[in-house]
């Protein structure tokens, strides 16, 4: 069959020589740990009889506490016979001369419940301790320094690597997964807002929810 001018057919394929460039999207990095794998990682610590980064790492593991949060605490803020820790200001690392700095918003400001074993731990580490000195600081703060100690630490327990702020999403995905409600979980990591928490942690509460209504198709399944 001729073919007519005003077809628009091509003899050629114009894309004969084309090249596709890019870049293999990179796998994204782990947000936070499973329970089996948070415990994992803090049967590597090496708890030392002075305070150090892994001491650090377990703090922020079992209260959610913000980086710049757990660095400004110092042994006056632990109520160790109300197994209790006030969160009321934080360290700003960013600044060469560090210093203490206030707290993201209002809602930041709180008292988290400590659980008795990590509050035993901490009274026996912190006695004799200056009252009024940061537990952790001595000199400049970098972020890249707890995060690489983290980081070895996941590889010696196997589990993947995460950063010093994932162990908070860690601590938070816990207590969801624990059945703790929002809004004490908001109230502890200090967020300004429920809705925070619930955008933050979507994810893990659309699985919750997957998983009730398998439990509640299941009841009624044995209702008949």
């Amino acid at each position: 069959m001729q073919r007519r001018p005003d077809e628009g057919l091509l003899s050629t394929d114009p894309t004969r020589k084309v090249i596709v460039k890019g870049k293999t999207p990179a796998a994204k990095k782990p947000k936070f740990l499973n329970q089996h794998e948070l415990k994992s990682l803090l049967a590597n610590l090496n708890l030392a009889d002075a305070p150090n980064w892994d001491w650090f790492i377990l703090l922020v593991a079992k209260t959610g506490a913000r980086f710049s949060e757990a660095l400004a605490l110092c042994p006056c803020d632990f109520n160790f016979k109300e197994q209790k820790i006030k969160i009321t200001k934080t360290w700003n690392y960013k600044c060469t001369e560090g210093g203490f700095a206030e707290t993201k918003n209002q809602s930041s400001r709180r008292t988290l419940q400590l659980d008795p074993a990590l509050c035993n731990q901490l009274a026996e580490l912190l006695n004799g301790f200056p009252a009024d000195k940061p537990i952790f600081v001595s000199g400049r703060i970098f972020n890249s320094t707890v995060n690489n100690r983290l980081a070895a630490l996941c590889k010696i327990a196997a589990v993947p690597v995460i950063s010093v702020h994932s162990l908070r999403h860690s601590h938070a995905s816990a207590l969801i997964f624990a059945g703790v409600s929002i809004a004490s979980i908001a109230k502890r990591l200090g967020h300004s807002s429920v809705t925070t928490t619930q955008e933050t942690y979507l994810h893990i509460i659309q699985e919750l929810e997957n998983q009730d209504s398998e439990k509640i198709m299941c009841y009624l399944a044995e209702l008949v």
